[in-house]
């Protein structure tokens, strides 16, 4: 039986990525997709998104806009990061889909409520739709599987030292998400950075003659770019689509439940802290009394194993010799 998902989306590269793979796996039912501010401004995230939905030939998936900006803080798109469109300055062709009259609260809402499973809601952006929902209808969580969630880091970060971009765009949101006593899992950078296709891989497929290959291609290829140096070496990271993976395939990542919570202050807002310590410290009081959260984080994967999988699933895997 298939997996029922709700995309959370702020369709940058990596976001397309995801989408492609979800719509494909015939493991997964996306059943919607909710956009909101963070690699890119909201109105072209929903561009994005529907465009790459043409380019995956999906069916018809309701497709809404939600925050435009964080709770508190003004929106930063990633441009140094996903290009000035947000999908590293691909052409892809205009889509006559069109978002849903209503916002991405109120179909997020309808979806889970309505649906005769509980429903896994993947959020692969700042968690600021997320945050609204839960809050404006807690009565959610009630058919919520888990909540899958691309972000944090349980040792270094990326937008700063220590706070990795999407809960550092909204560190509010991840933390009411964090007290929403729903079942959760941290895909955070900790794997993030380690599932890449090789280069040569990329390239060809950036060449083929295959439509989505190469969408696929092209995308794997964008370099990121700081203050235009254009010496950006390949990456190949396929990101956002890496927690998507795990959700088909858990036995690639090595999990362990642990406690954490969002900083909200000084230098390291942003910072999801986990507690990795084998035994409680002085602090085990204090910290129940702040009452962090207990998350599934991932911590290792098999990032050849995932790998295979998103290229198997959209069908562009290079024969074996």
């Amino acid at each position: 039986m298939s997996v029922p998902v709700i995309l959370d989306v702020d369709t940058g590269v990596d976001d397309a990525l995801a989408i492609l793979f979800a719509v494909k796996h015939p493991g997964l039912d996306v059943l919607g997709i909710s956009c909101v501010a963070g690699n890119a401004p909201l109105a072209q995230v929903v561009d994005n998104t529907l465009r790459i939905l043409d380019a995956a030939g999906a069916p018809d998936i309701p497709v809404a806009a939600g925050a435009v900006r964080p709770l508190i803080e003004p929106a930063r798109a990633a441009r140094h990061v996903h290009g000035a469109d947000g999908l590293g300055d691909i052409v892809l062709p205009p889509t006559r889909r069109q978002a849903e009259p209503v916002g991405a609260v109120e179909l997020m809402r309808g979806l889970i409520l309505e649906h005769d499973a509980p429903v896994t809601l993947v959020a692969l952006a700042p968690q600021t739709n997320l945050a609204l929902l839960l809050r404006t209808y807690p009565e959610v969580a009630g058919n919520l599987e888990r909540i899958v969630f691309m972000g944090g880091s349980a040792t270094v970060g990326n937008a700063t030292a220590v706070a990795e971009f999407n809960v550092w765009h909204d560190p509010e949101a991840a933390a009411i998400v964090l007290d929403a006593n729903v079942p959760t899992y941290m895909y955070g950078l900790d794997v993030f950075n380690r599932v890449a296709i090789d280069h040569d891989v990329a390239e060809a497929l950036e060449h083929g003659d295959d439509a989505i290959g190469r969408v696929v291609g092209t995308l794997l290829g964008h370099r990121i770019a700081l203050s235009g140096d254009e010496r950006a070496e390949y990456t190949g990271l396929i990101g956002d689509a890496g927690a998507v993976c795990s959700i088909v395939d858990p036995l690639a990542i090595r999990t362990e439940i642990r406690p954490v919570r969002v900083e909200l202050a000084g230098y390291g807002r942003g910072q999801t802290l986990v507690d990795l310590r084998d035994a409680p410290g002085q602090d085990v009081a204090q910290r129940l009394a702040d009452e962090w959260a207990n998350v599934e984080i991932a911590l290792e994967v098999d990032a050849a194993r995932l790998a295979r999988l998103f290229l198997d699933t959209l069908g562009l895997a290079p024969e074996r010799s």
